[in-house]
């Protein structure tokens, strides 16, 4: 669902390549460990991975359905063949399946628009099974019609311009373009000016013919694809919000959820011509022109539509899902848990999205697994997770969460993200800041495909950058994808990576097999080299005498984020200072640099096991203390502070929410109390580190 968060530079300096200091491990268990990881780098296979995408993306396989069963069975079948644990996970959610969707222009010459994409005779797939229906989950149920307004990308500094033009969507269809935002945002943004409905189509411009040649001419979308997708903006079952949805559980009624009130619908930019062709109104802002080969207008009318669609909501609103666990227990520490996790249910065939993830973990437990056998078992647990109903809104991974939050807050060491990461030649990755440093020396130790050095030197080469002390960009942890609950709402630390290229295919029928074998990834190369990143940084962490966490690299990067909210209140004119917030982020630095000399020190010498198991146990804390149990203000389910999703656009990040989304407000007096807030629990956090660094000397 996601794709690589949000990205930001990072001023660090770079690693000399070829360096042997593993960070976390004494010299003698740096060489064990290193033979270990290379021994995993060479079990993943493409031929493999290839094997597992074709079954996987047979057919689609939306959450609550008999095909999405299908892939639960597959995946737990090959962990048990490769001698792990498992486990499924069930939950009843509140998901309402689509019983009927149809959209018509009604004026100007009445045409029933047809919504179903075609079939591709070379692609089977697209013609083999049943299409998952082109809609919008938890959009309403309803019949509407009205004048058409194309609303640009549907954000809320596109309506403030439509109100400047004095054009109103109140009691009109409004037409989207997808992208620049989450698509629950421009559902709500709708609903809250009044539309009766919204449209949203994929523009030309954006994913289409501007962009390259289109399927199955080449990897962009077609003018009959259709982008589908949830429109919920909150995680998690919608009836539970914020508790998981066990047996028992209390249910909220449909009218308290929080849910669109209006029918949305995707459309095909083919079909999205038939609506805005017709147009007139008021010139638009070039910004807003897309790339159908007409002028653009906003309306409203005279084109006039209407959209239809019927819900199974009063009569099947439940749907059993199911989460997928495989777990290696560990040989020292089996109390300790790390996590690689990506989401199993798309909205088509889903070869990329999420196919590609669940085949990263799948062939990374094979690896791990295959090691066990030989008899090298890792010191911590590893659990190699699949998620259900994440296109929904994060459902399976939010469930999984709040369900195990108390043993997760305790015992989580890291959790790996993995989605859509095997569309194309092009690395990237994020996540903490805390994993950064170990998520590139990791990409220094594995092959690139196209067999020009390592994964990091191609990233690093692609860059571009213009000085050796700068890293390649990584993103920061928002939103959009299953890392969200153990990150933004447990403050576990988060690692998130895969290859990605152009496409065009994302969320539509065509996200297929046969796309992937074509344009994708033909030779599986990067789907084996996503798996080797992923069993190797588990093995890393999982071994580790002193847990890898490099909290140098994370103060200096919120060190940014305070320098820029001490430059906001100079703009602002107000008496508050930033000057204490970036006070406190340099004493958090100052210890994690005290820590990390402390610890290399440590490990140069015979560490009592003791020691660094106590060690260990403090670390966790680091990050939990940057997390509050009330969350934010605007939404309580974000505990975490230093990143979340921006509630205005629901991809992007806000850094530092509690204090910036004060800031935005308008509201001087909460903004103070935000950094006060702040400044306690990065003190807090500083005195961990502190505790640490004791316990080595």
């Amino acid at each position: 669902m996601n794709r690589y968060l949000a990205l930001s530079a990072v001023l660090t300096l770079a690693a000399p390549l070829g360096a042997q200091t593993t960070t976390g491990y004494s010299p003698q268990a740096a060489v064990i460990e290193r033979a270990t990881e290379a021994d995993a780098i060479a079990r993943p296979s493409a031929s493999s991975a290839s094997a597992h995408s074709k079954f996987l993306s047979l057919q689609p396989h939306m959450a609550g359905t008999a095909a999405q069963a299908r892939t639960r069975d597959y995946v737990i079948d090959k962990m048990k063949s490769w001698g792990l644990e498992t486990e499924v996970r069930g939950y009843s959610v509140w998901m309402p399946h689509p019983l009927s969707a149809r959209i018509w222009r009604i004026a100007p010459d009445p045409i029933e628009l047809k919504l179903q994409e075609g079939v591709v005779p070379e692609d089977t797939t697209s013609f083999a099974f049943p299409q998952v229906p082109a809609f919008n989950g938890y959009g309403a149920a309803g019949d509407v019609r009205g004048e058409v307004v194309y609303v640009n990308y549907g954000l809320i500094e596109d309506y403030t311009q439509l109100d400047s033009m004095g054009v109103s969507v109140k009691g009109k269809i409004a037409v989207a373009r997808y992208g620049r935002s989450f698509r629950g945002i421009k559902a709500r943004e709708a609903e809250k000016h009044g539309a009766l409905g919204l449209v949203i189509y994929s523009d030309p411009a954006d994913d289409g013919y501007v962009r390259g040649d289109v399927y199955p001419t080449g990897p962009m979308r077609p003018s009959q694809g259709v982008q589908r997708g949830s429109v919920m903006n909150m995680n998690g079952d919608p009836s539970t919000p914020g508790y998981p949805s066990t047996a028992n559980a209390k249910r909220i009624a449909v009218g308290a959820m929080d849910i669109p009130r209006i029918p949305v619908l995707p459309v095909s930019y083919g079909n999205a011509a038939e609506l805005l062709r017709g147009l007139t109104g008021k010139s638009i802002p070039q910004s807003w022109q897309g790339g159908l080969p007409f002028r653009y207008h906003v309306g409203p009318g005279p084109v006039q539509a209407r959209i239809a669609v019927t819900t199974d909501a009063t009569t099947n609103p439940y749907k059993q899902i199911w989460n997928t666990l495989g777990t290696i227990r560990g040989s020292e520490f089996p109390d300790e848990i790390v996590i690689i996790g990506g989401h199993r249910d798309a909205w088509g065939p889903g070869a990329a999205d999420n196919v590609s993830g669940t085949v990263s973990v799948l062939e990374a437990a094979r690896a791990i697994s295959e090691q066990v056998k030989a008899g090298k078992r890792p010191k911590r647990t590893i659990v190699f997770a699949t998620w259900d109903a994440e296109e929904w809104g994060l459902i399976g991974s939010t469930e999984f969460v709040e369900e195990d939050s108390v043993r997760l807050t305790r015992s989580a060491i890291a959790y790996l993200n993995q989605d859509a990461v095997a569309g194309g030649p092009n690395f990237g990755g994020g996540g903490s800041p805390s994993l950064r440093a170990l998520l590139r020396d990791v990409a220094r130790g594995v092959p690139d495909p196209g067999g020009q050095g390592s994964v990091y030197d191609v990233w690093r080469k692609r860059a571009n950058l213009p000085a050796d002390t700068l890293e390649p960009q990584m993103g920061d942890p928002g939103g959009g994808s299953d890392f969200a609950g153990f990150y933004n709402h447990l403050g576990i630390p988060i690692a998130d990576w895969g290859f990605g290229g152009p496409g065009g295919v994302y969320h539509s029928a065509y996200d297929s097999y046969h796309w992937m074998s074509k344009f994708g990834d033909p030779t599986f190369e990067y789907h084996a080299a996503n798996a080797r990143i992923g069993a190797v940084a588990l093995l890393r962490i999982a071994n580790a005498e002193i847990l890898p966490y490099d909290y140098a690299e994370y103060a200096r990067t919120i060190r940014r984020f305070s320098s820029q909210v001490e430059r906001t209140l100079v703009e602002k004119h107000w008496k508050l200072s930033g000057a204490v917030l970036s006070s406190a982020v340099s004493r958090m630095e100052s210890a994690a640099v005290a820590f990390t000399a402390a610890r290399d020190r440590a490990l140069a010498a015979p560490i009592s096991p003791a020691v660094a198991k106590q060690v260990n146990a403090t670390l966790l804390g680091v990050e939990r203390q940057l997390t509050r149990p009330q969350g934010l203000v605007t939404r309580p389910w974000f505990r975490n502070l230093i990143y979340a999703s921006d509630e205005n656009n629901g991809y992007s990040t806000m850094v530092l929410p509690s204090v910036n989304e004060a800031i935005r407000l308008g509201d001087e007096s909460v903004a103070d109390r935000e950094i006060a807030d702040l400044i306690q629990r990065l003190d807090s956090a500083t005195h961990v580190l502190e505790v640490a660094t004791g316990l080595l000397k």
